[in-house]
């Protein structure tokens, strides 16, 4: 589970940089990179979503310590 949580972490940071470039710059890196809405830039932001909702585990898990 810490492996999950880590990669989860992980992509939920690269797609907080990716929004923090949108709001400063109107640059999506994601697009850029992969295409403006190519399948892979869609798996791309589908794997931030569900990163983020793995993330949410977190919050159970700063409750214990």
């Amino acid at each position: 589970m810490k492996t999950l949580y880590y990669i989860s972490l992980t992509l939920v940071i690269i797609g907080a940089l990716n929004w923090l470039l949108i709001g400063l710059f109107e640059f999506d890196l994601v697009a850029t990179l992969f295409g403006t809405m190519s399948l892979l830039s869609r798996i791309v932001y589908s794997l931030v979503g569900i990163a983020g909702l793995i993330s949410l585990g977190i919050y159970s898990k700063i409750n214990r310590d």
